[in-house]
């Protein structure tokens, strides 16, 4: 299994490729200061489908290049919170300003994607969960991102959306979200890396090797160290030293690959 986290600023954008060769994806949002974008990366890796997709949150930074990728990338499933209809979720994106491209492409997609996947796409020695609160118990579009879990051999991921404190206290209350939490080794910072984000109850449950951000620049000072304190760390730079947190704004993409039965490596564009 290998996982791309890349770097998009101030945004979410990661692929999971199986063992098979089978592809997931979350989010499509993409760096307009380094041009990257999932739409034109894709085709290069010869990528022509996508087999599950997973919305995380219906903002524009989790799905900016939406349009682009549509134009050459088929859609196979679609994961996302299905327990909010397009049309309240239409009308929640409508409070804040006109709806872009992209999020009326995403909600095109919310609205479309209905019928049951009578044969879903194989992921050969990956376990997925998808865990999301319910509208309206909550009504805003951060606190109604799903939470994925991927486990692979020992390596437990979780990719979080845009949830905020709230949000994971509820989720907190269900038993097997916990259960998911305490095998999850990799954490992905919600809402990347911002105080509205972090809830420190979920690391009662959790103790990750490593964190990772998905943002530009620090703008608020409890970025800095907000999560380190809650990883154990793994080696870096060839073991002479221990990193806590990666950032995609330091660390540029993050690769992670892992071998059925060989263990994991974590890597960065910018580092070791």
């Amino acid at each position: 299994m290998e996982l791309t986290i890349f770097d998009v600023s101030h945004g979410f954008c990661a692929l999971l490729v199986a063992d098979n060769g089978n592809t997931m994806m979350f989010d499509c949002g993409h760096n307009e200061r380094t041009g990257f974008r999932p739409s034109t990366y894709l085709p290069m890796r010869g990528i022509s489908s996508i087999d599950r997709f997973v919305i995380q949150n219906f903002d524009q930074d989790h799905v900016s290049d939406l349009p682009g990728l549509l134009a050459g990338i088929h859609i196979r499933t679609l994961v996302r919170n299905k327990s909010v209809s397009v049309g309240d979720l239409r009308r929640i994106k409508e409070e804040s300003g006109p709806l872009t491209e992209a999020m009326r492409v995403a909600l095109h997609l919310h609205e479309t994607y209905v019928h049951p996947v009578t044969v879903p796409p194989a992921f050969p020695n990956i376990e997925f969960k998808v865990f999301h609160n319910h509208y309206p118990s909550f009504t805003d579009t951060n606190n109604l991102s799903t939470v994925s879990f991927v486990h692979y051999d020992g390596v437990g991921i979780v990719f979080p959306g845009d949830l905020e404190k709230d949000g994971w206290e509820a989720l907190l209350r269900n038993p097997e979200f916990q259960s998911h939490l305490k095998r999850t080794n990799v954490f992905v910072a919600s809402h990347h890396g911002r105080l509205s984000g972090y809830c420190e109850q979920v690391f009662d449950y959790c103790n990750p090797g490593i964190v990772i951000i998905s943002d530009k620049e620090i703008v608020h000072d409890t970025q800095k160290q907000l999560y380190a304190k809650h990883a154990r760390g793994i080696p870096w730079d060839g073991g002479s030293g221990t990193r806590y947190v990666l950032t995609t704004r330091a660390d540029g993409a993050i690769h992670l690959s892992a071998i059925d039965g060989g263990g994991c490596t974590i890597g960065t564009t910018n580092g070791r």
